[in-house]
């Protein structure tokens, strides 16, 4: 393994990046949750059942993962401003659209053009990665997913803008900050310039060779390991920051703009715990953090999985009847706290994949987050048919519990093989 030359000086533009990259995925993010906040109306105006919902939620991760390792390749031969910047214009006509749709696969095809938006996503990874003091590393890359909470920002601004101009008006709102970061990345931050002995290949020709190298790169085991585990906790909180809202409507009789102002506190956990678990990882190497915020999530994970119930017991004298269904308070303080594990695990895991991975951020970095996209998308379709065919709400939690079980199960069996060695 070889890190990544740490540049002589931090500059301005280096910095004008740190702001502006957060920023891009913050919207990104936003753009991913507009169906979500939007439910109410969409199915009202689609007259969608549950799975035809999930669908429509999925359908931007989906699109996403799909796109998340090409638009890696693409950042890491022709610079990651040029894809972050085409990859934030590209979803533009695509926000439009969802504004004037009418029919169901109108949305469809909408929402697998906001996925594209994974392009700057995986195309800001390589970008931080390769400008950021490596001293300062991991704080950078927390920063830099920090903007998940664009979820919030989402959460927060688009039920406003529905009840008072119309609920197509939302996605309108997000074209102008779009534009406006896709705009200043162009003309305030420059691709870092690859230098190197004279008569060395052309940084184009070095980058594509580095790329024709990945089919044989995935074909081992160790670009999987770290990336296998972060895609769980990124496509949890991706799955979870679309269907929070409708649950807690469905779940608590809220509104939506409530149970939308609820789900809020969930996705500033995630980015909280994204820049301290960065930050940590620059002071140390914690690869046994790992399985304490998994042992951490997994009991959470089992206490939202408990649905309401009543229990019947027969006494010596009388019937005693127990009846147990998770307070508001309860059910909040719960997901925060996982919320805050989550994103200490997302930002130490970025950390250790740069540490051991610097010279194939792009590969790895891009990797991570097309099995979390997968996995996110996935998750939406299981929380519904676990509400249609086990009839209970809290599915959803329980198949993320067996979903953390088998990661913590690979974990173990990497770690015994001898091929975490370094775990």
């Amino acid at each position: 393994m070889t890190v990544p030359p740490e540049p002589a000086a931090v500059g301005y533009r280096p910095l004008v990046v740190m702001l502006l990259s957060p920023l891009a995925f913050a919207l990104v993010f936003a753009s991913w949750t507009l169906f979500a906040v939007l439910g109410l109306e969409l199915r009202a105006l689609l007259e969608l059942d549950e799975l035809g919902f999930a669908l429509l939620l999925a359908t931007p991760m989906a699109a996403g993962a799909l796109a998340a390792l090409p638009m890696a390749a693409l950042a890491r031969r022709f610079g990651g401003r040029r894809v972050m910047v085409a990859s934030l214009l590209l979803i533009c006509p695509f926000l439009w659209a969802v504004a004037h749709s009418r029919l169901f696969p109108h949305f469809l095809l909408a929402g697998a053009g906001l996925g594209l938006g994974a392009g700057s996503l995986s195309a800001g990874l390589v970008y931080v990665a390769e400008l950021c003091p490596r001293r300062h590393v991991g704080l950078a890359l927390g920063l830099y997913g920090a903007g998940m909470i664009g979820a919030g920002l989402c959460y927060l601004l688009l039920p406003l803008v529905s009840q008072a101009y119309g609920w197509r008006s939302a996605p309108l709102l997000l074209l102008l900050p779009v534009l406006a970061v896709a705009a200043l990345l162009w003309l305030f931050a420059d691709d870092p310039e690859a230098s190197g002995p004279a008569g060395d290949e052309a940084p184009p020709a070095r980058a594509l060779g580095a790329t024709r190298e990945w089919p044989s790169l995935l074909r081992h085991w160790h670009p999987w390991r770290l990336a296998v585990v972060y895609s769980f906790f990124y496509g949890a909180f991706v799955a979870l920051s679309l269907w929070l809202p409708g649950y807690l409507g469905a779940q608590y009789q809220l509104g939506l703009r409530e149970a939308a102002l609820l789900a809020l506190p969930f996705p500033l956990a995630v980015g909280l715990g994204q820049v301290a678990g960065g930050a940590w990882g620059d002071v140390r190497d914690f690869r046994a953090l790992r399985w304490w915020v998994s042992a951490f999530v997994l009991v959470c994970l089992f206490l939202l999985s408990y649905p309401p119930f009543t229990m019947r017991i027969e006494g010596v004298e009388r019937v005693l009847t127990v009846r147990y269904t998770a307070p508001l308070w309860g059910f909040l303080t719960l997901l925060v706290a996982m919320g805050l594990a989550m994103g200490l695990g997302q930002g130490s895991l970025m950390r250790m994949i740069h540490r051991d991975h610097g010279d194939q951020m792009a590969l790895v970095g891009g990797l991570s987050l097309a099995l979390g996209g997968l996995f996110g998308a996935l998750l939406p379709l299981v929380f519904a048919l676990g509400n249609s065919w086990v009839g209970i709400r809290t599915a959803g939690f329980m198949f993320l519990y067996a979903s953390l079980v088998v990661c913590m199960l690979v974990m173990v069996w990497d770690h015994a093989s001898g091929r975490g060695h370094r775990a």
